[in-house]
């Protein structure tokens, strides 16, 4: 069983930044892609980010050059780096692994960002 544990997220003024890790525990062979999603209220989830274990990467419009994934394959760990946040950057982001051929999602963290 593999289990990703969030972290990073919480309150932050427009125009700051977060970084938000996730943390793949358990017995694992390989992590394929790793990416964030989000889900603002009254909406559907949508993709942020991806990167293969090549580390090719994929970004939503609305974030390109403003977030930054990133993996530490020794570590396990994936993160997104979030700069100059937005009001509408607020939401629930979830990791994505894709593990051991299964897929698996973290827990969670909120992101809220006022203006």
């Amino acid at each position: 069983q593999v289990q990703l544990v969030e972290s990073g997220g919480g309150l932050v003024q427009a125009g700051g930044s977060l970084r938000l890790s996730c943390a793949a525990s358990g017995t694992i062979f390989s992590i394929n892609a790793m990416a964030w999603y989000r889900q603002a209220p009254g909406k559907q989830r949508e993709l942020v980010a991806a990167i293969t274990s090549g580390g090719t990467t994929n970004y939503a419009d609305s974030v390109k050059g403003r977030f930054t994934i990133s993996r530490d394959n020794a570590k396990n760990t994936g993160y997104l780096q979030m700069n100059s946040l937005k009001p509408e950057d607020t939401a629930v982001y979830y990791c994505y692994f894709h593990v051991n051929y299964e897929s698996y999602w973290g827990q969670g963290t909120q992101v809220t960002v006022s203006s």
